[in-house]
């Protein structure tokens, strides 16, 4: 298993059109990977559950992910919500 943490820098956090992205990016992985706020974890792969999740603007999160794949999972998905979201 590996983990990653986050602060997300943009004004808005994540909301549905950059969630959609991060779905997408996310669902190339076999690794399962969940995004954990708050000490609630959604599927990384779940529209609701990541809307759920409430990410706002400079919101710390944790990606975690397990299988084969999961370091580069963690790796790359990170770059995208430091970056993109």
């Amino acid at each position: 298993m590996t983990q990653r943490d986050i602060r997300l820098k943009s004004n808005s956090g994540l909301q549905a059109k950059s969630a959609a992205e991060f779905i997408q990016k996310a669902s190339n992985f076999k690794s399962a990977i969940w995004v954990e706020k708050d000490e609630k974890k959604a599927n990384a792969k779940s529209l609701l559950g990541l809307l759920a999740l409430e990410i706002t603007a400079d919101a710390d999160i944790k990606l975690i992910a397990d299988g084969e794949d999961e370091e580069c999972a963690v790796t790359e998905l990170g770059e995208f919500m430091s970056c993109n979201v």
